[in-house]
């Protein structure tokens, strides 16, 4: 009998996934993505997943989109990151609430043609493989730092955080739930996904904080000069 494999190779990735345009949505490797599916071409696009190996393609319009119908026929970043559908619950209002755990970033070699409403593309794997190969993941470089930071943060967009909870996180868990859970504009997370590995990611995040807190600092000058 073979053997049952819960995790991905390059090997038995697909060259080929539907892609689910989502405006300002990041879903990065090894993180969880609840989704709320209701459309017609997305109920349609779930099913065809559960069929081929439950991966989805997240992928950002690369464009200014006001609707979900502009959604359908907006362009695209060439990067996005695919999720394996690890939960799923049908609503009695034909709704599916699921879960999308990260599994590795792709990038689009081209859309194809389908009699499917919803979007497909042939994707490579190759420029992101360290995102499911067994790689040392480095470290936040000076994390006090970053901590400190990330409260002036927190406090100047509101959010009251369980500071015990992100002191026990581990580094990979505190820049990805930080890069898929604040308010960064769509050019922003597309930045935070396409960084080249963790430590990458936390340069870029730390640098989108401080523009922030910068901008706080250069309001409140203006404010009271």
């Amino acid at each position: 009998m073979i053997e049952y494999k819960f995790n991905y190779s390059l090997n038995t990735l697909p060259k080929e996934i539907p892609l689910f345009p989502l405006n300002n949505v990041l879903l990065l490797p090894s993180c969880r993505l609840p989704l709320n599916l209701f459309e017609n071409r997305y109920l349609h696009m779930f099913d065809h997943a559960l069929k081929n190996q439950r991966l989805i393609g997240m992928i950002q319009p690369s464009q200014k989109v006001k609707n979900h119908s502009e959604i359908k026929s907006s362009n695209l970043y060439s990067i996005g990151c695919a999720g394996k559908i690890v939960a799923f619950n049908q609503t009695n209002d034909n709704r599916y609430e699921i879960v999308l755990k990260g599994v590795c970033r792709f990038q689009v070699v081209e859309e194809i043609e389908s009699i499917n409403e919803f979007r497909n593309a042939k994707i490579s794997w190759k420029k992101y493989k360290q995102d499911i190969e067994d790689l040392d993941k480095k470290l936040i470089k000076n994390r006090s730092d970053f901590e400190d930071k990330l409260k002036i943060y927190l406090k100047k967009i509101g959010i009251n955080a369980d500071w015990e909870a992100i002191e026990a996180s581990s580094d990979e868990d505190l820049v990805n739930s930080i890069a898929m859970g604040c308010s960064f504009t769509n050019a922003e997370k597309q930045a935070l996904l396409e960084a080249t590995d963790l430590e990458a990611r936390a340069e870029v995040l730390s640098s989108l904080i401080d523009m922030i807190i910068n901008e706080n600092k250069s309001l409140q000058s203006k404010t009271f000069s």
